[in-house]
This record gives structure tokens, sequence and C-alpha cells, in this order.
């Protein structure tokens, strides 16, 4: 019985044993196939960014009687302004005093380098005539305030360009650059040798200045003025009242502007009603100068600005 019951025991315990070669854990060996590489594309390089190669220089054109002064503080606006003056080639061997013509966009008068579309020339043209003619002066050109020209050249507001500033910008040239100028340089500072000229907008305040200061300019150049963008100076009695002995010099070209009517821009056709103004109310001392052919730009203001400083300046009759 004993035997029996051993032997029962027995194979129980081996059927309930695990089947160790169906779940015993196996050691699997590496394998030796080569492990295929994963290549992961690289970004592709930033950009360079394209530097487009600086425009070299302007060399400058300013003779070596121009000079360029320090900043004025203008009031009222409270901005600096450069100031270039043009000083006659014998001014340093000399003891003589000048007459004197305020210019406005100074950048533009005497220098390649500085100015906008091409220079005036002044300097070479009064070199020239220093030289050949015996007219010599001072000019002083103030700087304009590129984007705020439009406002401070215009004593008039103007819809789209916003409050106009000539007044406060002329009270710098007659309070502050005027009084500067002829505390440190030789000037003749009586309104009889004192002249103010500009072209565009420099001929809009020009206007303006010789009739709000005529006690202190007796001369004006008056170069295809943008009366368009101060209609109101038709208005005003005071623009077309100046004083008779006041020498006024109108310039323009017959190509100026993008409208145009037939046979004249529009910018003719405002001078020429500005200067009917000026005779109907008894004005003869001025001189009108229309090249048909002439365009709104430096180029015609350098040809044109010998004739009219010669008969601006020119002695009196």
């Amino acid at each position: 019985m004993k035997t029996k019951f051993l032997l029962a025991m027995a194979s129980l315990l081996s059927a309930c044993a695990p089947a160790t070669d169906k779940f015993a854990v196996r050691e699997v060996a590496p394998s030796k196939a080569p492990i295929e590489q994963v290549k992961v594309k690289a970004p592709p390089p930033a950009p360079t960014p394209t530097t487009m190669p600086a425009e070299p220089a302007k060399p400058s054109t300013a003779q070596p009687n121009v000079h360029v002064l320090a900043p004025l503080t203008m009031p009222g606006l409270e901005r600096m302004r450069t100031i270039r003056l043009y000083l006659p080639p014998g001014y340093e061997t000399s003891h003589k005093r000048y007459p004197v013509l305020y210019m406005h966009d100074g950048q533009n008068l005497f220098d390649a380098a500085t100015s906008y579309a091409g220079e005036w020339g002044v300097d070479e043209a009064l070199n020239e005539l220093a030289k050949t003619k015996g007219l010599e002066l001072i000019v002083v050109g103030i700087d304009n305030g590129s984007a705020l020209r439009m406002r401070e050249l215009n004593p008039w507001d103007n819809e789209r360009f916003g409050m106009g500033e000539g007044v406060q910008y002329m009270h710098f040239v007659v309070d502050v650059v005027k009084p500067y100028i002829d505390t440190h340089y030789r000037t003749k500072p009586d309104r009889a040798d004192t002249a103010i000229m500009g072209s565009s907008m420099g001929g809009l305040i020009s206007h303006y200045a010789i009739a709000q200061y005529p006690k202190v300019f007796s001369k004006v150049g008056i170069f295809s003025p943008a009366y368009w963008l101060a209609p109101a100076i038709f208005d005003d009695p005071a623009e077309s009242t100046l004083p008779h002995d006041a020498r006024l010099y109108f310039y323009a070209g017959g190509k100026e502007g993008e409208k145009t009517l037939p046979g004249m821009s529009e910018m003719e056709r405002d001078m020429k009603r500005m200067v009917a103004a000026l005779r109907q109310n008894g004005h003869r001392n001025l001189a009108v100068n229309i090249n048909p052919d002439a365009q709104h730009n430096e180029a015609a203001w350098r040809a044109e600005f010998p004739k009219a400083v010669t008969w601006l300046f020119a002695p009196a009759k």
C-alpha cells in the first residue's frame, strides 16, 4: 500500500510541475545582421541675408568759401537746424560789408553730396559773378526739415500735410538766424541789402516773407511757387499788396506739375494769377520769366539763378 501511495504522489507532482522547455526564459543571442542606420536630414542652412552694397558717398562739390555752421534752435518748434554759409571770394582779405541773400533748402544750394536731386550751384555761380560782374554777397542757406518741410515752409494749414508752421519758421529766420549772421559776419543788415529766395515750397514762404516782413526784406526771388498748396494766399490782401519799391523776381517752368492746362502748367497758371494781382495793385518793380521747356527741378533753378540774383542786386537807377 505504501509503495502504491508514493508512486501516485510522484505521478501527481510530475503533472503539476511546469514544462520548462515551454515556459522557460531563453537567452537570445545578439543578431549578427548589420543594424540599419536611420539617416536624419539636417535642416537647410538659414539663408544668408543679402546686403545691398552701400552706395559710394557722393563727392562734395562745395567750394572752399562755403561753411557749415553749428545748428541753431528754432523757437516755437523746438528743433535744431543747420545753417550753410557762402562768403564772397574777397571776404577773408577785406574789411568790406556785404549784402545778404537768405535761401531755403540749404542742403540743395552748394553741395551735390547733401542735395536731394542735384544742387543749385549757388557758390560756383556767385564766384563767377564776383569775377565777371563784381557782384559780391553773402548767402545764408537754412536747411529744410526733410519730412517736416511741407509744413515748415507753409504758413497756412493744408488738409493733406497738416498744420502749417511757416509763421514759426519765419520767426526763426528773422529773429534768430539774421541777428546771428549780422553779429558774427560783416553784413549790410539794412532792408535795402537783404533779400530772400527759394523754389517750390521755398518760393511760397519767400512770398510770405516779403509780405509779412517788408521792413526786413526788399528783394525776393520766387521760383516755381507752390501756391496750389496754399490757395488762401490769393484771398489775403497783404500777399498781393507789397511795397512798390520791393524787387520781385518770378520764375516758372512750362512743364511743371502733373495737371496741366493747354499750353501751360498749373504752377505757371497760379504764378501768373499772382503776378496779375500784384500789377492790379500797382506793383511795377517785378520781373517774370517762364521757360516753356523747364521742369520742376534743381537743374532748372540752377540755370535761372544767375539771371535772377543779378537782377535783384543790380544797382538802383
